[in-house]
Order: C-alpha cells, then sequence, then structure tokens
C-alpha cells in the first residue's frame, strides 16, 4: 500500500511543541493502522494552487496562529471542505474551520478572529474567559460522532495551549446546521466541531497530536490517518 500524502497548512516552528508532535503523531498513527504516511509542511504565505492543494490526501491545519496569510489557510480549508478531502483542525485550525465555514457557507464576509480584528463586530473566534495555556481538561463527546468513535469512549481528556475560542455568542448559529458541536467542556463550552456531510473533517481547540510526545497514539490523529487512507 502507498504512501498518503497529507498537507500540513501553518507556518512551521519547532519551538512550538505541537509542530515537534505532528510528525511523531503521523508516524506513531501510521505504524498502528499499517499505512504509510508522507507530509508536506506547507507555509500559509507560499500555499500552492487549490488544485494543488487537492492533490494530496488529505490536510491538517496545524496550530500556531496568527498565520503569516490567513486568507491564504481559509482558501486551504474551504478546498478540504468543498472537495470532499480529510480535514483535521487543532487548535489554530479549529479556529480558521470555523471562521471558513461562517465567511464561506453562511456568509457572514465579516467574520473575523479577535486576536487579529479586535474591533470586528462579529468575531466568532473570541478571547476565552479563562485562559487554556498548559490547561488540561474532562471533554463530553456528543455520541455518534466522530470523536466518539475515535476514542471508543464519551469522555476524554485533553490539553491545550491557546487564548481564543468559539465566541459563545455565536455558538448556537454557528451549529445549528451540518457545522456541530461534538465536545463540550464542563460548563458546556464548545471545544470540538464536526462537519456532517462530509467523510472526515474535524476541528478541536485542544491538541491532540501533544499525546505522541510522550509515546502515545493520539486518537484522533489515528482516525483522521484512516480517513486519509480510505479516500
Amino acid at each position: 500500500m502507498g504512501a498518503r500524502r497529507i498537507g500540513l497548512v501553518g507556518d512551521r516552528d519547532d519551538d512550538i511543541a505541537a509542530h515537534r508532535a505532528i510528525p511523531i503523531a503521523l508516524g506513531l498513527a501510521a505504524e498502528q493502522l499499517r499505512q504509510p504516511v508522507a507530509f508536506d509542511w506547507l507555509a500559509s504565505d507560499a500555499l500552492p494552487a487549490d488544485d494543488a492543494l487537492a492533490a494530496y490526501d488529505g490536510l491538517w491545519c496545524v496550530p500556531g496562529s496568527p498565520y503569516r496569510d490567513m486568507r491564504a489557510v481559509l482558501r486551504a480549508i474551504r478546498v478540504a471542505r468543498e472537495r470532499g478531502m480529510p480535514f483535521l483542525g487543532t487548535c489554530g485550525g479549529f479556529q480558521h474551520a470555523v471562521i471558513e465555514f461562517a465567511r464561506d457557507v453562511l456568509g457572514w464576509t465579516d467574520a473575523e478572529h479577535a486576536e487579529t480584528a479586535p474591533q470586528a463586530q462579529r468575531a466568532v473566534i473570541s478571547a476565552l474567559a479563562c485562559s487554556l495555556v498548559e490547561v488540561g481538561q474532562d471533554l463530553r463527546l456528543a455520541p455518534g460522532s466522530r470523536l466518539a468513535a475515535a476514542y471508543g469512549a464519551a469522555t476524554a481528556h485533553e490539553g491545550y495551549r491557546c487564548n481564543y475560542g468559539l465566541n459563545p455568542a455565536f455558538a448556537a448559529l454557528l451549529t445549528q446546521g451540518p457545522l456541530r458541536p461534538t465536545a463540550h467542556d464542563e460548563n458546556g463550552e464548545v471545544r470540538a466541531i464536526e462537519l456532517d456531510g462530509h467523510p472526515f473533517f474535524v476541528g478541536t481547540l485542544f491538541q491532540p497530536e501533544r499525546a505522541a510526545l510522550k509515546g502515545v497514539v493520539p486518537p484522533v490523529v489515528a482516525a483522521f490517518v484512516r480517513a486519509v487512507a480510505v479516500r
């Protein structure tokens, strides 16, 4: 079985723990599933054209925002969403998947990220009430979700490194259609989303990849690689 090619969308920085973890996580998942994978880091300010992006077997929008070229990242997410490509977005990837959906599906052209547009009227991603930098949380996973299937459980414990998340003021409108909230923290805040009708489109505010730094196969990454393998 040939290696599947995954595009890692984001600006690589080895000082970011998640970036050091991602190649390890993919390697562990590939070994577990006996599915070889290859990957390319795709800097936001040097992303290839849409057709070249679509030639990958899957796209992973990685942590590390704000990205050098936010519009290019949103374009890559749109390619994955519209062309049915397996997509995983973690931390900043989750945040920008929400923004892309708000802009391109709901037509909210003014949807913004409060970190890069602090005066925006429709900041669908806003500052968290409490910072989640190096914080772990217990999560409730939605029954029947891809996350629940990946973990094989109704709950999970995951860690974060972020200060921004889904703005509660817009959460209900954003998630009343095909974009579903599939993980909540103990306060009911949305911590992951999935897109119905898509082969695999998952965004997590937490960083599951960092488990690989301890030699653990991250269930979400394994589920992503499995989706990539059958695309």
